[in-house]
């Protein structure tokens, strides 16, 4: 029984955090998509500006690379590394980051690529979806260790900016109105 109600608290926290981020999304891209106007750019223009912008994304995959690199050197158990030894919590956890960092860097970059090819004037939207994801990966670090609740909004304001633009994208090349 104290064991449903601690899952179901649980539960509670993990979806406020995560509407929270959602809403702050939605917030932030409509702003970024409201404010982000002007003439036309040229592709290449545009391409230019995200792959620059996109270096502070693969900054947080660094830092995750890092930090499991930095934990398995101060550790007897882990410096063998993964493939002779069971990892130590703190490695484990470190992984754990770093494999959720990894799969968000990919989509974040892969979708930024195409709202930058999709959008004339994406500066302002891009600038806010790196930022966020900066955040939501800060977040989600600092969190993780307390669990799915720490973890919940962090997760989310990196993962939901990126899932709705992937979702503005799709909509503006499959109405014809993409750039």
């Amino acid at each position: 029984m104290a064991e449903d109600a601690a899952f179901h608290r649980e539960q509670r926290q993990v979806a406020t955090g995560m509407a929270a981020a959602a809403l702050i999304a939605i917030a932030a891209i409509g702003i970024g998509l409201w404010q982000g106007s002007g003439p036309t750019q040229p592709l290449a223009a545009r391409l230019a500006t995200v792959l620059r912008l996109d270096l502070l994304v693969v900054v947080w995959l660094l830092a995750a690379i890092g930090n499991v690199a930095r934990l398995r050197f101060f550790s007897a158990q882990d410096i063998a590394g993964s493939a002779t030894t069971v990892a130590s919590e703190a490695v484990r956890r470190g992984n754990a980051i770093l494999q959720n960092t990894l799969e968000q860097a990919v989509l974040a970059v892969a979708v930024h690529l195409g709202l930058a090819a999709a959008l004339p004037y994406p500066d302002l939207l891009l600038v806010t979806l790196v930022i966020l994801f900066g955040l939501g990966r800060l977040l989600f670090w600092l969190g993780y260790a307390r669990g799915a609740a720490g973890r919940a909004f962090g997760f989310a304001l990196t993962f939901y900016p990126t899932a709705f633009s992937l979702i503005l994208g799709i909509v503006l090349v499959l109405t014809g109105r993409a750039a």
